[in-house]
């Protein structure tokens, strides 16, 4: 039975022509050939699946044609035998490393030990290191000097997905070209092209959302496309649409994303869960999810911001008219906190196992928000009309009675203080009217004292270590004897005592000391140095059964 290969590889790209979506580096590296200014090494680097291995073998033909940049040129079915064998990785002077399998300094040794012999066929004896990032330290200080001054003969040409970990001395010592990742429409068009070549009858929106999933990365929208192109042999329908994609990769429904967010806006808490529910019963996966909120949180942005997202091809015509109908109710200031749990969320993801319950929390702490926002404005509103009808008959009042008239419109002084002052009693029911500043995690501690909050203070004090503190953000670790409603508790107190939301986040870093450890350490350090002192020291020598239990500083007279 004959082994089809698959669309990856079927599709691989056999001259620079083939390459999309890297315009700029084709042309800077076939000139470069042309005209023999070549450097010892190439460092090629970005995202999975943008081209960096193939460009590599691109490099490495282009170098050692028998016709390049002449008439004959390489191309079609017309191909000398270098590229050939080059295409076939049977090439004898171009030799491929995987750096993920073989890390160590007596691999680059063996290469290094290669690399004195001339080439046996071609102009150059060229190596190629993928993933070189992975190599041992040792392996790159073993790679510096032939780097820096190969034979004339031997190219290197190195790839990666992470040019962070590539020690300095080795970039130094390369050219380095960045792959981008590909854009939207022209992974499209490609995908479309290699549809019509395999008989696909895949739909527009259907490679509309693989483009999407991809993320810029054309192998990974090939292999997609591949699937897609498997499902349509068994599906009975003639042809594949958006939501078998969405079904196929467990994606949610983007206008039902949208409408979560239109019930989250609306404070319509049931109808929002009615829709998780139905996401999550299709399979959706909470990271695509959380991505598709940040996308349309984003869309709203620039909606409010930049005008108007219609001549957007990307975004297909039904969602652009949900985005802008709820983009009429929004603030810019609840899509940056929207943004803000959305990520932290993501963080959530990290530690908590069950994604259902997590989601679930999500949108309950959304509706909260926006429940807190929607009364602060009903509020503000009433008292707004209040004080309106009131300037109102101030101002129609009749001659007679202008002279009280006036002293009514002193006394309220400003439409603003008296709007401010009327929302604050409102807002404030149960909240002391002096909102008080917070600079400080112990100035936390402090507040829960006065406020006799014992069970917060001893939280706060035993039980959670902090990470960082932000006015209006904290980071936290904790121990497993935390209350768990503990987040809950202070996030109310915080915007009880400073009239401002603050955001929790629990992280997987150590943090600092406990402040009951700190106090401990304080306590033992000053029971240690007091026990050095001599006249304690002889009090206790004296009394045999006597004990330093504990010091307290007297008050001076």
């Amino acid at each position: 039975m004959k082994q089809n290969k698959i669309l990856a590889l079927k599709y691989r790209p056999q001259n620079f022509k083939d390459l999309i979506g890297q315009e700029i580096l084709t042309k800077t590296i076939t000139n470069a050939i042309k005209i023999g200014k070549t450097p010892n090494a190439y460092l090629l680097t970005g995202i999975r699946g943008v081209g960096k291995t193939t460009t590599a073998r691109l490099i490495a033909k282009a170098l050692n044609c028998e016709n390049f940049g002449t008439q004959k040129n390489c191309e079609g079915e017309i191909i000398c035998n270098s590229c050939k064998e080059i295409s076939n990785s049977s090439h004898i002077d171009v030799l491929e490393m995987d750096a993920a399998s073989k890390t160590g300094i007596d691999d680059v040794r063996e290469l290094i030990e290669n690399s004195k012999y001339s080439p046996v066929s071609s102009k150059f004896k060229i190596f190629i290191i993928d993933e070189v990032h992975m190599l041992s330290k040792q392996a790159f200080n073993g790679l510096l000097k032939t780097l820096e001054e190969p034979p004339s003969k031997l190219k290197f040409i190195l790839a990666t997905t992470e040019v962070k970990k590539i020690p300095v001395t080795i970039l130094s010592r390369c050219q380095r070209f960045d792959l981008k990742r590909v854009n939207i429409d022209k992974i499209i068009n490609h995908l479309n092209k290699i549809s019509k070549k395999e008989n696909g009858k895949i739909s527009e929106k259907a490679l509309k959302v693989i483009a999407q999933v991809s993320e810029g990365s054309v192998r990974d929208s090939i292999s997609l496309l591949d699937r897609a192109l498997i499902f349509q042999n068994i599906n009975t329908k003639n042809e594949v649409d958006d939501n078998d994609i969405r079904a196929m990769l467990g994606l949610a429904d983007k206008s039902k994303v949208i409408n979560i967010l239109k019930e989250i806006f609306e404070g319509n808490t049931k109808n929002a869960l009615t829709i998780l529910r139905e996401l999550l019963d299709q399979g959706i996966e909470a990271k695509y999810f959380l991505n598709d909120i940040l996308e349309i949180l984003s869309l709203i942005n620039r909606n409010l911001s930049l005008g108007s997202i219609e001549n957007d091809k990307i975004i297909p015509e039904e969602e652009i008219k949900l985005i802008i109908e709820i983009s009429q109710n929004i603030k810019i200031e609840d899509i940056g906190l929207f943004w803000q749990f959305t990520l932290k969320t993501m963080e959530d993801l990290k530690i908590i196992s069950d994604e259902e319950l997590t989601l679930e929390m999500y949108i309950l702490q959304l509706l909260h928000l926006k429940s807190i926002d929607k009364n602060l404005e009903s509020n503000s509103s009433d008292v707004s009309n209040v004080i309106n009808e009131k300037l109102e008959s101030i101002k129609n009042s009749s001659d007679e009675n202008k002279e009280k008239s006036l002293k009514v419109k002193s006394q309220l002084k400003s439409t603003g203080q008296v709007k401010t002052s009327v929302v604050e009693k409102i807002e404030t029911k149960n909240v002391d009217p002096i909102k008080r500043p917070i600079n400080s995690f112990e100035e936390i501690v402090k507040l829960a004292i006065k406020e006799n909050e014992i069970e917060l203070k001893y939280d706060l004090e035993r039980n959670v270590k902090l990470v960082s503190f932000k006015k209006g953000k904290i980071d936290i670790s904790f121990n497993e004897k935390l209350n768990k409603n503990f987040i809950k508790i202070l996030t109310e107190k915080l915007f009880n005592w400073t009239g401002e939301r603050w955001i929790i986040s629990l992280n997987k870093k150590i943090g600092e000391k406990t402040i009951f450890e700190k106090k401990n350490e304080t306590k033992n350090k000053t029971m240690n140095d007091a026990k050095k002192n001599l006249k304690i020291k002889m009090l206790l020598e004296t009394f045999e059964d006597a004990n330093l239990v504990d010091i307290n500083k007297g008050e001076e007279e």
